[in-house]
């Protein structure tokens, strides 16, 4: 035990010389505008709760509801015993919201990347994804076994290059390998949206599949708040769409919505829901009112009252005295470089109660550590105003 223990205390500290070292933060509350960890309080403008639902009185009354019918676990996988009428209703409303036939969900968006694309491709056929997409998605394309090529970020020319060259592959092989494109629709780290228009079109050209993860869109973007793909007008084009549950839904969870044919497919071959079981009730409920909150009237408040926040942090921002690229979601990354850096920055705005955890490789590219900000719509003008005294503070030191 002792060569055990010395051999992973040897991998810590070369972990903490490089800067990366990460630890647990214990919440004490709910997810809110304002956290409580460590004794400490500060403004959180790092969560995905985009539209302030997580602690919303319809989805913790969805969740106790749901455990007084069903108890608090499933008991099984959804092959088993485990198939709740909730799930059905869940995945029958996910369907309707999203315009699609059918809908599957997982325990998680990394269970739903994980067992639809090992599914959909094998070691015979080719998948095709941008460079900053999410790492279920890297870690799905290996396991699945295909042919993995990465298309440099939101570069449409590198991604038609691919596609000619796997469409030169289908006309020398006996068996036609299947050609499979997998994007986010915006990224979860730079916060800027992908090409889908011009992406649609090149894989129609090219008679490729659709993969999009509208893991950070859902709720924010289209007429009815299905996602990017509705604002672009290109939903119907789109093979596969897949989001999660634990973003501007505020609950937990990832789904596929997609045609009869491929839910039934997944049912059969996505590994990580053969073998899973089946989400507890309490999240399913709450993803169900999140649901019907994101279709209302309600829903359109917040994200409307969303998009104002997003504006007037920006502001802040830039008023600041911080680079801010040129982004179009609630998602905005305060680029800072180096790893250490970005550590001693984050340190420094929670000293002055604001809450935004530094960003460092391998979740970024080295070099390119940052603060990811997000905003909620449940953020107030005065979360705001603090945040932006905090940033002017801190860029002092720099200067």
């Amino acid at each position: 035990m002792n060569r055990f223990e010395d051999e992973l205390h040897r991998e810590l500290e070369a972990v903490r010389e490089a800067g990366l070292y990460r630890e647990l933060r214990r919440l004490d509350g709910p997810q809110a505008p304002r956290i409580e960890f460590a004794g400490k309080s500060a403004i959180n403008f790092s969560s995905n709760d985009y539209l302030g639902l997580a602690d919303h009185p319809a989805l913790k009354e969805a969740a106790i509801e749901a455990i007084r019918q069903f108890g608090s676990g499933s008991g099984a996988s959804r092959l088993i015993c485990g198939s709740l009428g909730i799930h059905h209703k869940l995945e029958e409303a996910l369907a309707a919201f999203k315009g699609t036939p059918a809908a599957l969900t997982f325990s998680s968006g990394y269970s739903a990347a994980l067992g639809t694309i090992g599914a959909l491709v094998g070691k015979d056929d080719i998948l095709v994804i941008d460079k900053l997409v999410h790492a279920s998605i890297v870690d799905a394309g290996r396991l699945s076994g295909a042919k993995l090529r990465v298309f440099g970020h939101n570069d449409l020319d590198d991604l038609e290059k691919i596609l000619r060259w796997a469409d030169a592959r289908q006309t020398q092989a006996s068996r036609k390998p299947r050609v499979l494109i997998v994007t986010e629709s915006v990224f979860s780290m730079d916060g800027d949206l992908a090409p889908l228009r011009e992406i649609v079109q090149l894989k129609d050209r090219y008679g490729a599949w659709l993969m999009l993860d509208e893991a950070h869109a859902t709720g924010l973007f289209g007429e009815r708040r299905r996602g990017v793909a509705e604002a672009f007008g290109v939903a119907e084009q789109i093979e596969v769409q897949m989001g999660t549950l634990g973003k501007a839904l505020g609950s937990a969870g990832g789904y596929i919505c997609s045609s009869r044919a491929l839910i039934d497919l997944l049912v059969n071959r996505a590994r990580s829901f053969i073998f899973s079981t089946a989400p507890s009730p309490a999240p399913v409920a709450a993803a169900r009112a999140a649901l019907e909150i994101l279709q209302s009237n309600e829903g359109e408040q917040r994200r409307t009252l969303l998009w104002k926040r997003v504006d007037e942090v920006k502001n802040g921002i830039i008023s600041a005295g911080w680079p801010l690229p040129v982004v179009q979601s609630a998602i905005l990354p305060i680029i800072v470089g180096g790893e250490t850096k970005a550590v001693a920055v984050a340190h420094d705005l929670l000293q002055n109660g604001i809450f935004i955890p530094a960003i460092r490789y391998p979740t970024v590219a080295r070099g390119a550590a940052r603060l990811r900000l997000t905003v909620s719509a449940a953020h107030s003008d005065a979360d705001i105003k603090t945040l932006s005294d905090a940033l002017s503070l801190r860029k002092k030191v720099d200067v």
